[in-house]
C-alpha cells in the first residue's frame, strides 16, 4: 500500500513539473530571452531568407556576426545574382553598405538597426516584441511563438510577423513576415546560432571586409561586360514615361528616363563601375540604408535612392514621391523590360 502511494505521489510530482515547464507565461519567456541577450558577448548565425515581395521569389543566404554592444556584420548573398554579395557593417565609425565586387561602399551616420525591424537580427526581434504591448504569445511542442507588429520605416505593406524561438535554447528558429492579408511574404530560417566571445572589433573593419572580396568574388569579373537589359518600373503611382534618353559613356551607355505626372520621377540606369582594387570608392550618405523587395540594399538620401544589381547601377530621384513610394518604385524594377 505504501509503495502504491509513493508511485502515485511520484507520478503527480512529475506531471506537475511537466505542466509547470509547459505553462510559462509571455513575461517568463521574455525575461529569459532578455537575460540571454544581455549575457551574450556576441554571436554568429546563418540564415536562409525567402522573399516573395516582388514578381519572382528571391532566396538569400545570410551570415550574421554580432559583438556586444553595437557591432554588426550582415552578409547577404542572392542565389540569383552572380555578381557577388553585399555586406552591412556597423562599427564605432558608422554604418556601411559594402559591395565588394564593385570595390564600393556607402557610409551612413545612421541609427541602423535600432530604427527599423530586421528579421535576421536577434536584438531587433526582441525589440519588436517589447515594443508591441498587444503581442500575442503561444507555445507549441518545440517552440515559443510571438506574433507582433513590425516597424519597417520604408515599407508599410508588411505590418505583422511571427517569431519562433526554440523552447530549450531560447534561440531564434524562424521568422515569418506578413502583409495585411496575412500572406507570408518573407521567411527567415535560422541555423547554427551560437554564442561567440572571440569576435574582435577588427572583424567589423571596412578595409578588412573589402580585402576578403578576392577570395569570394573576383573584382575583375565584371569588367568588360555590357549593362544588363533596360528595365522599367511596374509601379509608377500613375506617372507615365515622358522621355527616354540614351547617353554614351566611357563604359557603355547611360539611360535616363523621365516620368511625368503628379508623382513625377527620374530613373537612371548604367553599367556598374568596378573600382580599381588599389582605390576603394566610398560614398558618404546623409541618409539610411534601405532594403528593396528583392533583398538588395540601397542608399536613401533625401529624395534620391541608389543601388546596384546584376551589373547595373540605378539612381532614382523625385521631389514628389515619399521615401516609401521610392522604395516601391525601385522594388518593382525586377522583371523583363516593359515600357
Amino acid at each position: 500500500m505504501q509503495r502504491r502511494f509513493l508511485i502515485i505521489l511520484f507520478t503527480m510530482l512529475v506531471l506537475g513539473a511537466l505542466t509547470a515547464c509547459g505553462s510559462q507565461s509571455k513575461e517568463d519567456v521574455m525575461k529569459k530571452l532578455e537575460k540571454q541577450s544581455e549575457e551574450m558577448a556576441g554571436y554568429k548565425t546563418e540564415a536562409n531568407m525567402k522573399m516573395r515581395t516582388g514578381e519572382e521569389e528571391q532566396k538569400y543566404h545570410i551570415q550574421v556576426w554580432h559583438k556586444k554592444d553595437d557591432f554588426y556584420r550582415v552578409k547577404l548573398e542572392n542565389d540569383q545574382d552572380e555578381k557577388g554579395s553585399q555586406i552591412i557593417l556597423k562599427n564605432d565609425s558608422g554604418v556601411y553598405v559594402l559591395t565588394p565586387a564593385l570595390n564600393k561602399s556607402f557610409k551612413f551616420q545612421s541609427e541602423w538597426p535600432q530604427n527599423t525591424s530586421q528579421p535576421y537580427l536577434y536584438a531587433s526581434l526582441l525589440k519588436d516584441i517589447q515594443a508591441d504591448g498587444d503581442a500575442e504569445f503561444s507555445a507549441t511542442e518545440n517552440h515559443f511563438k510571438f506574433k507582433t507588429k513590425t516597424n519597417y520605416q520604408n515599407n508599410k505593406t508588411l505590418p505583422y510577423q511571427e517569431i519562433y524561438f526554440d523552447k530549450k535554447s531560447y534561440q531564434p528558429v524562424m521568422v515569418k513576415v506578413f502583409d495585411q492579408d496575412m500572406n507570408a511574404l518573407v521567411e527567415v530560417q535560422f541555423a547554427n546560432f551560437a554564442k561567440d566571445e572571440s569576435l574582435k572589433k577588427e572583424d567589423f573593419d571596412v578595409d578588412k571586409n573589402m580585402a576578403m572580396a578576392p577570395s569570394e568574388v573576383p573584382v575583375a569579373s565584371m569588367e568588360g561586360t555590357e549593362m544588363a537589359e533596360i528595365l522599367y518600373p511596374q509601379e509608377t503611382y500613375g506617372a507615365d514615361l515622358a522621355e527616354e534618353q540614351e547617353v554614351k559613356t566611357e563604359d557603355g551607355k547611360r539611360v535616363i528616363m523621365t516620368y511625368g505626372g503628379d508623382k513625377s520621377f527620374t530613373l537612371i540606369q548604367e553599367k556598374a563601375e568596378v573600382q580599381p582594387a588599389s582605390a576603394q570608392y566610398s560614398v558618404q550618405v546623409n541618409g539610411e540604408p534601405v532594403q528593396l523587395a528583392d533583398g538588395v540594399i540601397g542608399a536613401m538620401e533625401n529624395n534620391r535612392l541608389e543601388w546596384s544589381q546584376n551589373g547595373t547601377t540605378y539612381q532614382l530621384a523625385s521631389n514628389d514621391l515619399t521615401q516609401a513610394e521610392m522604395v516601391s518604385v525601385a522594388s518593382s524594377i525586377n522583371s523583363t523590360a516593359v515600357k
